[in-house]
């Protein structure tokens, strides 16, 4: 073998040495002897080869015993099994261990010999690697790799089978079973006896593998007194202990009967505890913490499952299992209150199973009560932060955190169902002594607190969708109901009343601050109960508590929730309109780009928050249309204003950088346009309230803004926007004269993107005016159509990926142009064009439905024919030759695309578009008669090569009702493709 040339293997570098070096391994893998000269390299060279040669070499072997060693000759197999035994004789008997990645891929090639030789060719193998161990710590080592390889091959219940490997792995278990797993699980007592004290990391292996394979063989060959207290002794030794705990967890989760399942447990954990193994108060040792955790956590899940595996009937047996299981809940909670969250953790399915047990039984005895609360104040106790908790820079560690809250959440949410008025009980008590003395307790206590207050409304289920009233007095099923929702409706009104009367609003902390504002959101219903507490709940919002707050993500969440709050409350708010528009102003201020004069309070995306809520308030108000309308302009007229000012320095400036950040400004003005007619609604239309002319001179100044010529695509992204929701505000009669201006400036340079983008909102014009938008739809239907085609026709550079997925895009939306049309009864519009300039159109949509992989347009592309044949399918109806397109064009589109590669009729999206290819055809039927069956059978199915017998099949499914039609053209294309 040529060791030097492989050396080219780790040489990227030099690009002609290391594709040499791979022509060489591939030469090697591929020629009939490679494997033999690798093989022999091996047992000769022995652990003197270079460890990178060794690894080349097996990976030979390995490709050998994959793809030829099983049709090989017996002379070859013969061969190939000596290699390998003097292979592993010679890694046994080295001074030093081989590398780790040696010694895996060596396991690794030997399970794969394994599960194709044995028992039949190597009925040997398990005896051959017993009689390895005696040769030493090395032996031992290669040994339980090779054993943990095989249970990878054969056991592994996460790698996917196929039912022959399945069969062949059960017979092999089977022949294991009958033949050498009493000497396997010897081998395995003898080594955690031999190498406990000297070699801890064989110990661990033998671990492992007892965990693997306890699974399948017999369990009392490891549930017996020499490995349990074996087990157990090395649950007390630092180095071995993690995988003991591993290793016994693997045997109580074993699959067996629930009694037996029982005794085994109860077993363990007598032992365990005699040995003081179960109270891990003064051990420090978190990793091995962890793994015992989850070893009582599968003692718990286990006994439970038990318990719902033995029939209702067996009252003596699952009584005796439920003991079992209150038994386990005080070390359940002891672990659950660890200082270390993943410990803790570790025992959530313990927990939550627990409680689901007791729900089940359906009564709670006083044990039981008594358990629960205190599995609850653990809840309560670990919702707290650390104080460790980075709040500035969150990082890992915090995110680790925020996940284990909401796990712990999950354990409180299934308490409140199972003991709500306990849950409710201890909440408030926590809740009340906190807030009372809230500037005197750290933070992670106030937050805790309020964080808990907000919880419970997800928790505890409301009345009718309110925690702050009481109950219907109809209807009600049991007087304890009622009572109890009375009160929990009294003690959540108390516990809201105490939040927002104590001053913990000014808490410095932005977690008690955060917290606040998301309770206060989350029960808005309170303020609607009691409006007193309104005006302070505004102040807090608008002041240096929340909106001008220190921090930027307090204020940038209060911004939001201040949104929230007028929304609901916008009747009890409106009173205080005016006075919260002037608090407002400084914070809607429109910061100029790049001056460096003004720092925002609020972001872009806050203050489109804080536009909304505003013109929320003032359109909720009771105030005359006019009064709104000044409001209103008085909101906004400092943002055009600003506009004006923006558009006339793009114009001058020459700075590309400066004119994004000033087109983006502009971009900014626009959204905040657009979301103030949110706040208009069908009670309050723009009409009513005076706002039409105001919104449409916004329009006509965003549209000046445009035609500066600067940023194009930036500041028409906000013009489209604007007028996406001035759609849904004005009438036709408002706004249609503004869209020939406003299409003109957004299509003056008609790329790709930008016509992507304008396509979805001529459509939502076309679908809210319909036969309004006629006149305008003639004269730009042309142009636009043309615009397209040149776009999408544009040479596209290879390796452009961006650009291919937006034309994709543009074509797509085409045909939903064009499906638009025609669903919305304008085919006038297309019927005037001139006849050639309609055959492109016409000819494209055949295209789309044939040739372009996308279903959802293929589906498009056939409704607009299918629409198209329903209006003009008649002679002397459409436009001329449209008859004659049907035969030549759409009849045959309704085979070919089905008949596409591309075309999976296992694909929901595809089945669609089967269907409105059906339906088209079946159009065609009802305008042309028989006229089209005779063309069918006579022209067009014999030219696709179909019998007689099969075309007079399809034509008579043609005429039968759509259903079965639809059915039947599925399998018919099905075995047309098959």
């Amino acid at each position: 073998m040529d060791a030097q040339m492989l050396q080219g293997l780790w040489a990227p570098d030099n690009q002609q040495q290391h594709t040499r070096a791979l022509d060489y391994l591939q030469q090697l893998r591929e020629s009939s002897d490679g494997w033999q000269l690798c093989g022999a390299t091996l047992t000769s060279g022995g652990s003197s080869l270079d460890e990178k040669v060794k690894f080349v070499c097996l990976q030979v072997l390995e490709h050998y015993a994959r793809t030829r060693y099983m049709n090989s000759i017996p002379e070859e197999q013969t061969l190939f099994r000596q290699h390998l035994s003097q292979w592993m004789t010679t890694l046994c008997m080295t001074s030093e261990p081989e590398k780790v990645f040696i010694q895996n891929k060596t396991a690794q090639l030997l399970s794969l010999m394994f599960v194709v030789d044995y028992p039949s060719r190597w009925p040997t193998f398990i005896a051959d690697l017993l009689s390895m161990l005696q040769l030493g710590s090395h032996a031992v080592d290669l040994y339980l790799r090779i054993l943990l390889a095989i249970d990878g091959e054969v056991v592994d219940r996460e790698i996917i089978h196929s039912q022959a490997e399945t069969d062949r792995n059960s017979r092999i278990k089977d022949t294991m079973r009958e033949h050498c797993v009493v000497d396997l699980t010897n081998s395995w007592y003898d080594i955690l006896v031999k190498y406990d004290k000297s070699h801890p990391e064989l110990v661990c292996q033998c671990h492992d593998v007892i965990g693997a394979y306890i699974a399948w063989i017999d369990i009392s060959l490891i549930a017996n007194d020499r490995f349990v207290c074996k087990l157990v002794d090395h649950l007390k030794e630092a180095l071995i202990r993690e995988a003991a705990a591993d290793c016994i967890h693997e045997i109580i989760t074993k699959g067996m009967d629930p009694v037996t399942k029982t005794q085994l447990i109860e077993s363990f954990v007598t032992v365990l505890d005699q040995a003081g193994v179960l109270k891990p108060v003064d051990d420090d040792d978190s990793d091995f913490l962890v793994k015992l955790a989850r070893l009582i956590n599968g003692i718990g899940v286990q006994l439970i499952l038990a318990w719902q595996k033995l029939e209702k009937k067996d009252n003596t047996k699952r009584e005796m299992v439920r003991l079992a299981v209150e038994n386990k809940v005080t070390l359940l909670l002891t672990f659950m209150a660890s200082d270390y969250d993943d410990i803790s953790a570790a025992v959530f399915d313990f927990a939550r199973d627990y409680i689901q047990l007791i729900k089940q039984i359906g009564h709670i005895t006083n044990v039981e009560r008594g358990l629960l609360e205190n599995m609850l104040y653990v809840v309560i106790t670990k919702t707290k932060y650390d104080e460790s908790y980075n709040f500035e820079q969150a990082g890992e560690d915090e995110a680790m955190f925020d996940d284990y809250r909401k796990k712990l959440k999950v354990v409180f949410d299934n308490l409140a169902a199972l003991i709500p008025e306990l849950v409710l009980k201890v909440s408030k008590e926590y809740v009340v002594t906190t807030l009372n003395r809230w500037q005197a307790s750290s933070y992670e206590d106030v937050e805790a607190a309020v964080s808990l207050l907000y919880n419970l409304g997800e928790a505890l289920p409301a009345s009718h969708g309110n925690h702050f009233s009481g109950p219907s007095q109809v209807g009600d099923p049991a007087a304890l109901q009622e009572h109890m929702s009375q009160v929990k409706t009294s003690t959540m009104q108390e516990m809201m009343r105490l939040l927002v009367t104590s001053g913990v609003s000014g808490h410095n902390h932005p977690a008690v601050s955060l917290q606040f504002f998301e309770c206060v959101a989350r029960y808005e219903k309170f303020f609607s109960c009691e409006p007193q507490y309104i005006p302070g709940i505004l102040a807090a919002f608008l002041d240096h508590r929340g909106m001008r707050n220190r921090l930027p993500r307090v204020r940038s969440r209060t911004s939001y929730l201040f949104s929230r709050m007028v929304r609901c409350l916008k009747n009890h708010i409106v009173g205080y309109t005016e006075d919260i528009l002037s608090q407002l102003t400084e914070l809607l201020v429109m910061a100029p780009p790049n001056n460096g004069q003004i720092t925002p309070l609020l972001t872009n995306d806050d203050q489109l928050y804080v536009f909304e809520a505003a013109a929320m308030l003032i359109i909720s108000g009771n105030t005359e249309a006019q009064r709104k309308e000044i409001l209103m302009r008085n909101l906004l007229s400092p943002v055009f204003a600003k506009v004006t000012c923006l558009a006339e320095r793009l114009a001058q400036e020459q700075d590309p950088v400066r004119q994004m950040s000033i087109a983006k400004s502009i971009c900014h003005a626009t959204s905040v346009t657009a979301r103030t007619s949110k706040a208009f609604s069908n009670q309050n239309t723009i009409q009513a309230c005076g706002c039409v002319q105001m919104y449409l001179d916004a329009l006509q100044l965003f549209i000046t803004c445009l035609n500066v010529g600067m940023e194009r695509e930036m500041v028409g992204s906000g013009v489209r926007q604007l007028m996406h929701r001035l759609v849904v505000c004005l009438d036709g009669g408002s706004l249609l004269p503004l869209l020939p201006v406003a299409s003109q400036a957004l299509l003056h340079t008609p790329s790709p993107t930008v016509l992507t983008e304008y396509l979805p909102l001529i459509n939502q014009i076309i679908t809210k005016f319909q036969k309004d938008i006629s006149p305008f739809l003639q004269s730009i239907f042309v142009p636009l159509v043309s615009a397209i085609f040149t776009a999408l026709s544009e040479p596209l550079e290879e390796n452009d990926e961006e650009e291919r997925r937006t034309r994709r895009l543009l074509q797509r939306n085409y045909y939903l142009f064009l499906t638009t049309i025609v669903s919305n009864n304008l085919l006038d519009v297309m019927a005037s064009l001139d006849s050639n300039i309609l055959q492109q159109v016409l000819m494209s949509v055949v295209q789309g439905a044939v040739e372009f992989p996308d279903p959802v347009a293929q589906k498009n592309c056939f409704v607009i024919l299918r629409r198209l044949t329903e209006a003009w399918g008649v002679k002397d109806v459409g436009p001329p030759g449209f008859v004659e397109f049907l035969y030549t064009q759409v009849v045959p589109a309704c085979f070919l695309a089905p008949l596409k590669t591309t075309f999976d009729l296992n694909d929901a999206q595809t089945i669609l578009a089967l269907h409105e290819s059906v339906m088209c055809l079946q159009s065609v039927y009802k305008k042309r008669g028989e006229e089209l069956l005779s063309y069918l059978r006579s022209e067009y199915l014999p030219k696709i090569e179909l019998s007689p017998q099969l075309i007079n099949e399809y034509c008579q499914a043609l005429t039968s009702e759509a259903k079965f039609f639809r059915n039947y053209s599925k399998l018919f294309f099905q075995r047309a493709k098959s």
